[in-house]
């Protein structure tokens, strides 16, 4: 496994183009490992409960900066984003 920075790279921090890590899913199963509602997480990532609500429900994509804020927040909240050689992108909550 490895770490995932914000922005989905292996502790490489910049602006450059980035595919999106954060699917609804994840945004949701990340709420969950952290007991979180909508309205927690978008009080920690200075976000409206709305755009949480519309992405989660995808009616309508985040910005990149929208998403960096999420995920900012649940890496704070404790939640890690691990890349998982031939499955994708996962979720943790280290011991």
């Amino acid at each position: 496994m490895v770490y995932l920075d914000q922005y989905g790279q292996p502790e490489i921090m910049g602006q450059g183009a980035r595919e999106t890590i954060l699917t609804p899913a994840l945004c949701r199963a990340a709420r969950g490992l952290l007991d979180w509602t909508q309205a927690d997480l978008a009080e920690r990532a200075a976000v409206s409960r709305s755009t949480i609500r519309d992405y989660e429900g995808r009616r309508h994509d985040i910005h990149r900066a929208t998403e960096a804020q999420l995920r900012l927040a649940f890496e704070k909240g404790g939640v890690r984003f691990v890349e998982i050689e031939g499955a994708g992108t996962g979720l943790c909550l280290p011991d």
